[in-house]
């Protein structure tokens, strides 16, 4: 009776493992058919940068079949042109519709290469998967809709105040900006003449806070707003000795800075600087009282296009990054990508420039 029993056990065992296999072997999908996605109801769509969190547009589209049931994902994607060359995915859900705000929008489409403060065709479509790895990836017919992005800024801007500065303890007496690197948009330099005495950084022109100053060492410190301010750069309270030119260096992506003394041995001096190039007239830039290689033009009108830099011997500066960067003699053209009017500043001893955007 017990070899009987083991017998009946080991044979139920063995219908288990076949019933297992035949129940994976039976689950199995197929490509579903592409969604449909619907016709928008409005055909031009303006982008308010006023409410950017308001609805702008709500896509419907009907349900994938891949012949089980399974998790199921739809990727809205936007594109400038109808083929998708270059798709940016704005959202993805697991519903049959999807309502996208007016700063997503207007993101998606500056990121697919459309130009803001004009009518653009932009281009939609739903991309079904399965599963979390978004397997089996299936596009919906695309549709097309006119749209009025605007422009988003997205840097910050910091600017010097202090007694060893140019505007002394005034936080709105054209303070001198800090130069952001072209390629790190965390770091920040500014090189130039300093008075002996103390400076701190603030992120708006005619407010004390956020300020920024150091409590010692090398570390960064920040009074965003009813705290206690830090201390002054660059040593904690303590001046600087000896007037001279530095090069003072903030990078925000690690909360630290530098402070070093810089040679202007051999470095040249201009009579006069302009701004040239398709996005302005000759505009003339005006010399630092205290620093005769910083030039700045403030409020200029600039339309969508480039300028250089260019000195009353010819000498020229262009640089290849939109907004800040290092121009170099005899560079390419600095790319204006949006019209506005702009505070604009350039350093003739190091090539720092920054175009700061006033109204976007």
């Amino acid at each position: 009776m017990r070899k009987i029993s083991i017998l009946i056990q080991m044979f139920c065992a063995l219908l288990l493992v076949t019933s297992c296999e035949d129940d994976n072997d039976d689950f199995k999908v197929s490509e579903t058919a592409p969604v449909v996605l619907s016709n928008l109801e409005i055909t031009n769509i303006e982008l308010d940068q006023a409410n950017p969190n308001n609805p702008a547009v709500t896509l419907n589209w009907t349900s994938a079949n891949y012949g089980q049931q399974t998790a199921v994902f739809y990727n809205v994607q936007v594109s400038s042109d109808a083929a998708f060359t270059n798709p940016v995915s704005v959202t993805t859900v697991n519903t049959n519709s999807a309502t996208l705000s007016i700063n997503q929008l207007n993101s998606a489409v500056g990121t697919a290469g459309l130009p803001p403060f004009q009518w653009n065709a932009a281009y939609a479509r739903v991309v079904s998967t399965i599963g979390t790895t978004a397997s089996m990836p299936v596009p919906s017919n695309a549709i097309t809709f006119n749209v009025y992005p605007y422009f988003n800024y997205p840097f910050k801007d910091y600017y010097i105040v202090g007694d060893a500065t140019q505007p002394g303890w005034n936080n709105n007496n054209n303070n001198p900006p800090l130069f952001r690197d072209g390629a790190n948009p965390n770091l920040y330099r500014y090189a130039g003449f300093f008075a002996a005495g103390q400076f701190k950084v603030l992120e708006v022109k005619g407010l004390w806070q956020p300020q920024w100053g150091t409590n010692g060492g090398t570390a960064i410190n920040v009074n965003p707003g009813g705290g206690s301010d830090p201390g002054t750069f660059p040593y904690n309270n303590s001046a600087i000795a000896s007037a001279g030119y530095y090069t003072f260096t903030i990078n925000y992506g690690n909360n630290t800075f530098s402070f070093e003394p810089l040679s202007t041995v051999g470095a040249e001096n201009f009579s006069s600087m302009t701004i040239q190039g398709t996005s302005t007239g000759n505009t003339a830039m005006t010399q630092l009282a205290s620093d005769n290689h910083i030039w700045y033009a403030n409020t200029v009108h600039l339309t969508q296009g480039d300028l250089k830099f260019v000195s009353n011997t010819s000498s020229a500066w262009g640089g290849s990054s939109s907004f800040s960067g290092t121009a170099t003699s005899n560079g390419a053209s600095i790319p204006v990508i949006v019209e506005d009017d702009y505070d604009v500043w350039f350093n003739d001893l190091t090539g720092h420039y920054i175009l700061i955007p006033l109204n976007l």
